[in-house]
């Protein structure tokens, strides 16, 4: 199992990125990912999810803090997933990862790599 996250960068208060998780090694439709985010000074344990994407389905969750400003879609062409983020402050950065979950509900049990998202202020 591979899942490799790109797209993070140094973005200005107020504006976009687009993250991808490119996968294989698995049945990309049976499967769920989330994306995680680990804030500045914390360790690996504290990172948060901040969405979820059911594959099989494409329903996807998020958390409330969001304020609608993440949407997590799927490309199964392409066994990716991106989360799209817009409006971004500067309480957003983080290393943001990607993982495979059996499904939403269950823990991940593979990770990527991690990619950095830096929103200046």
């Amino acid at each position: 199992v591979q899942l490799v996250e790109s797209g993070g960068g140094l973005v200005e208060h107020g504006g976009s990125l687009r993250l991808s998780c490119e996968t294989s090694g698995f049945r990309f439709g049976d499967r769920a990912i989330g994306w995680f985010r680990q804030l500045p000074g914390k360790e690996r344990e504290g990172r948060k999810r901040v969405s979820c994407i059911q594959n099989n389905d494409g329903k996807a969750f998020y958390k409330d803090y969001l304020e609608g400003r993440f949407t997590t879609f799927s490309d199964s062409s392409k066994n990716t997933v991106y989360l799209q983020m817009s409006r971004l402050k500067p309480e957003d950065t983080a290393v943001y990862y990607c993982a495979l979950h059996i499904a939403c509900e269950n823990t991940p049990g593979y990770w990527g790599q991690g990619t950095q998202v830096t929103v200046s202020s």
